[in-house]
């Protein structure tokens, strides 16, 4: 047992390969992709550190190529869920019990496997079965996940060393303790590092975990847990349980034991989910924590003082990097009248840059959409704009799925602010401009602002500095990532923290310590080293 007080290295960025032509990163990555292109794995649930196969399987493809299967995974059933909840608790008692330096070291060990060895077999997992282009995938599955383990060991780190005052007879102190119970972590498929971050920040924090993967990145998501076990985290830490979302929480959510639900995905499973646990507060053993990330309906918008270049490349790039399945995507945009023939030639322009196919080619910008039901849900808002009196196709607007999922960057006018697709979230290659009049600002302003339920993230472009203070000022609660001459998308652990308000969710800021100190539950101790010994006070005496 040491006697010192440990520091842990400060926190990095895991630097950005470019996968240049030529370059060793990107010869080692092909190799990769081909590699798990022409194998065909089974992933079997992992409960307790144990493979479990419940022989009701399905198919894990590329949706690029939908026919292509790259693995048959195994779904959890009713007995499965149980057997999850129990392996949770029972490693419970000795991963709370352990040091911290422990616990950090590690996930310390997790981002240093992920800037090596696992570098490309993530990658290439999250670009086969999640329609990934090499660039987004490398910000994603190696970037952010290092990151998110490197820095939640420092926010950690931080929490921990925060006590409160002490004077010379009374020593004070905070013990941060795990939640009693298990946390259930719901994660989305569009991020291999929500999968991972959601999964393990309760973890870090001394809690043990129920894991319900999405069925459409259960690929990258199963080598993360492989990458845990190689990391060293204890059996029955996270444990790993692909299966029918609505079964696995109505068990979950049913538990006595039942601590905190970390999730991302859609408002509308979240508010369910919310309803289920205030139901059930009778169950408990305490309040649980709910932390969520939702939906969001991203804007920019720009003065007439922007920078033309700037905002078409924020449009082009926000809109539709991995076909504009991000939380954070913009999918509407507001444009002064005096401004619009320029913007439209230059993103049109910008469009006509934009290859579209196989991530293994990466000559294409633009890959598939995740899966079936995405490809007829997009398609079915493109008709309506294509039969909209108010609204007109512009840019892109077709779609096959009879080879991958492919659906053309697609960019929509609109003379009403409020059509459909300036309110509603599609999380597709979509985007909806909207050209005000300069001189109604203000109107325009407060469109944005009540537009959408949504509050996640949203960008201004503007050069007077007298406007772009008023629109900040003006756009205060419509984003909880707001971006001033920036696109909307590519917030930083560390950096940016994430998370918005109103229907976007419980604004935890994953990325920080805002979202660590959810999974805590302090107790404060106070040590008295001169305790009364009477109850003599001065104001009962004599006069």
């Amino acid at each position: 047992m040491s006697n010192a007080i440990f520091s842990l290295p400060e926190s990095h960025s895991e630097p950005i390969l470019p996968y240049a032509p030529g370059s060793k990163e990107r010869a080692l990555l092909k190799a990769e992709l081909e590699r798990q292109y022409h194998q065909e794995i089974e992933i079997p649930l992992i409960i307790a550190g144990k493979e479990v196969r419940t022989g009701r399987t399905q198919k894990a493809v590329c949706p690029h190529d939908h026919q292509h299967v790259l693995a048959r995974y195994h779904e959890a059933g009713e007995a499965e869920v149980r057997l999850a909840i129990d392996a949770a608790l029972s490693a419970k008692k000795d991963w709370e019990a352990t040091p911290w330096e422990d616990r950090a070291a590690i996930f310390h060990k997790m981002a240093s496997l992920i800037s090596s060895k696992y570098r490309y077999i993530l990658n290439a997992a999250t670009m086969l079965n999640q329609s990934k282009s090499a660039f987004q995938a490398e910000i994603d599955s190696t970037c952010e996940t290092a990151d998110f383990f490197r820095f939640n060991a420092k926010f950690m780190e931080d929490i921990y060393r925060h006590q409160p005052i002490s004077d010379p007879h009374v020593w004070n102190r905070v013990h941060y303790r795990a939640l009693e119970g298990f946390v259930l972590a719901v994660t989305p498929f569009n991020f291999t590092a929500i999968g991972a971050n959601l999964a393990t920040a309760p973890a870090i924090m001394g809690n043990t975990v129920v894991w319900k993967p999405a069925s459409t990145s259960i690929l990258s998501n199963f080598y993360l847990m492989q990458l845990f076990k190689e990391a060293g985290l204890p059996e029955g830490v996270v444990n790993f349980i692909p299966g029918r979302g609505s079964m696995i929480a109505r068990i979950a959510l049913e538990d006595p034991n039942f601590a905190g639900l970390h999730f991302t995905g859609s408002t509308g499973v979240f508010n369910s989910m919310w309803k289920t646990i205030a139901d059930n507060l009778g169950r408990y053993r305490s309040y649980p924590r709910i932390v969520g990330e939702t939906g969001g309906k991203d804007f920019i918008f720009m003065h007439s003082s922007g920078d033309g270049a700037e905002v078409a490349a924020a449009i082009v790039r926000a809109g539709f990097e991995y076909q504009g399945q991000k939380c954070s995507a913009c999918s509407r945009v507001y444009l002064p009248s005096s401004r619009w023939t320029e913007l439209k030639d230059r993103v049109l322009a910008l469009l006509a840059e934009v290859k579209m196919g196989d991530v293994r080619d990466f000559r294409n910008f633009f890959n598939a959409v995740i899966d079936e039901a995405a490809f007829d849900n997009t398609m079915q808002y493109i008709e309506q704009a294509r039969n909209a009196e108010d609204a007109q196709i512009i840019a892109g607007g077709r779609g096959d799925k009879s080879v991958g999922y492919f659906i053309e960057p697609t960019v929509i006018l609109t003379t009403n602010p409020k059509f459909v697709t300036m309110e509603e979230e599609i999380f597709a290659p979509v985007v909806t401009i909207y050209v005000y009049d300069d001189e109604k600002l203000d109107e325009t302003l407060k469109i944005v602002d009540e537009t959408s339920p949504y509050a996640l993230t949203g960008s201004i472009f503007a050069k007077d500095r007298y406007v772009i203070n008023h629109l900040t000022a003006v756009l205060a609660n419509s984003a909880g990532n707001f971006y001033i001459n920036d696109k909307p998308t590519g917030a930083v652990v560390g950096h940016q923290p994430f998370g918005g308000a109103r229907a976007s969710g419980t604004n935890d800021k994953a990325g920080s310590f805002l979202n660590l100190i959810r999974w805590t539950s302090p107790r404060t101790i106070k040590e008295s080293f001169t305790p009364p010994v009477d109850i003599k006070f001065p104001f009962l005496e004599a006069e």
